[in-house]
């Protein structure tokens, strides 16, 4: 299996400060290993949103015997580690630059699938009694300069034009009334669209909610090989047995190897992200810094801060911006997020932050996400590349994946810009080289 990062990211450790860890009970574990040789309809690598989502949306259709693969445990990769925002997203495209490239219909197309995708995590959540922790009406977006507080009308006429919702802008002068006081903001946005959760329990809800469905989900089983019988079936080596498949869904987006198959090999860019989590903190700690607000946030950064408070109040803080997964790097990163986090929050500089993890997002080069064939390969799909935003894009990609294997008519036709070819990055395996430059480009347009 070759993967650009260090051995470390992919470690069975690299989650070990993972907070949504400590919340968890998983009564179905352990699952079982895949052992001999097993015949199936469906077989799908990766028990993450995207492959979980697909499973339970095949099983619900009838559609066979289902079998779900994971080099882990369920939601141990990105989904099971990231921030837990579902919302809309999962391009890194401006729309000024996808509608230049795939028109203005198919650009409203994919704007309706966003909002779709958060539906479904909601639908999910009820329709099988997920408790996952939910809050937040909506997002905000804060203005880390000043200038930037003068696109947020163009992007509250874009919700109300594509999205149908009308946003609230706040100025700087209204940020503490509203519960969102910080010395580094110079004014919001608040979108209607989306909602906070535990990422942890949600996909382990729909794990289980797949168990219960008929779905049979196999952990500690890597994918080694991935092959074809002389009578078109896929063939998926594990370490101690084989899965034969009509049809194979692939979902290990950030998580994914060059090499199973070569057709992913350069098409597909991880990058970390990291987040801290406090202690519990009181009411008075909370009024001290005057950051009330259960939204969950973001800045206008390129390399973006994302934060919230939780239920529990627990204050949840990530960032972008380490390349690497080495000890000396790990340990620069984690003094950085603590950096930031105290200059956002300077009242809570004594607040500890016993947490910091960090996980693997997955970019494409034509910074949107695909759903769709690998290769010319017959009865093969995979979906990936959510660029940070895969609670809720993942979620309805995996739906995509079970529309495309069943041949089923789905719920929004799946825009063209999710199909489109994947470009390869350029220099190969070595392309993660790519991203020291970027970032420090990235990091001198953020101070402007």
């Amino acid at each position: 299996m070759k993967r650009i990062y260090e051995a470390a990211a992919y470690a069975s450790s690299s989650d070990d400060g993972c907070y949504w860890r400590t919340t968890i009970d998983d009564a179905r574990a352990p699952y079982p290993n895949v052992e001999d040789e097993i015949t199936c309809d469906f077989v799908v690598v990766g028990a993450g949103f995207t492959g979980l989502s697909a499973a339970l949306h095949l099983a619900e259709r009838d559609a066979g015997r289902i079998v779900v693969l994971d080099a882990k445990t369920p939601g141990w990769g990105a989904s099971g580690r990231n921030g837990g925002f579902a919302c809309i997203g999962g391009e890194k495209s401006s729309t000024r630059a996808l509608r230049k490239r795939y028109g203005q219909e198919d650009v409203a197309l994919y704007h309706q699938s966003q909002r779709a995708s958060i539906d479904l995590v909601a639908e999910l959540i009820e329709k099988h009694g997920i408790i996952a922790d939910t809050h937040s009406n909506g997002e905000t977006l804060l203005a880390h300069r000043p200038k930037d507080v003068a696109g947020f009308q163009d992007y509250a006429d874009l919700l109300q034009a594509d999205f149908g919702v009308k946003a609230q802008i706040i100025r700087r002068d209204e940020l503490a009334e509203h519960g969102m006081n910080s010395p580094r903001f110079h004014g919001a946005i608040t979108s209607p669209l989306g909602f906070a959760l535990n990422p942890r329990k949600y996909v382990l809800g729909l794990a289980h909610a797949a168990l219960d469905a008929g779905v049979e989900i196999y952990t500690q089983s890597p994918t080694t090989k991935i092959g074809r019988s002389n009578t078109g079936d896929h063939l998926i080596t594990c370490p101690k047995g084989l899965v034969r498949a009509k049809t194979l869904l692939l979902a290990t987006n950030g998580y994914s190897s060059e090499n199973i198959p070569d057709w992913f090999a350069a098409r597909y860019l991880p990058v970390q992200s990291n987040i801290i989590v406090t202690r519990e903190m009181s009411e008075s700690e909370i009024e001290a810094q005057g950051w009330t607000s259960d939204q969950m946030s973001y800045d206008t950064r390129n390399l973006l801060h994302y934060f919230r408070l939780m239920p529990n109040r627990r204050f949840l803080f990530g960032m972008r911006g380490s390349t690497r997964t080495t000890q000396t790097s790990t340990a620069k990163m984690k003094r950085d997020i603590r950096r930031d986090f105290e200059a956002m929050f300077p009242e809570w500089s004594a607040v500890e932050t016993p947490h910091f993890w960090a996980g693997l997002v997955c970019l494409s080069r034509n910074l949107t996400p695909y759903a769709g064939p690998i290769a010319d390969w017959p009865n093969a799909y995979t979906a990936l590349a959510y660029h940070g935003n895969g609670v809720a894009m993942g979620t309805y990609a995996g739906s995509l994946l079970a529309d495309m294997a069943t041949g089923t008519k789905s719920r929004i036709r799946i825009p063209g810009l999710m199909q489109a070819p994947l470009r390869k990055f350029p220099l190969g395996r070595w392309r993660r080289a790519i991203l020291p430059p970027a970032y420090s480009w990235y990091a001198l347009m953020d101070r402007g």
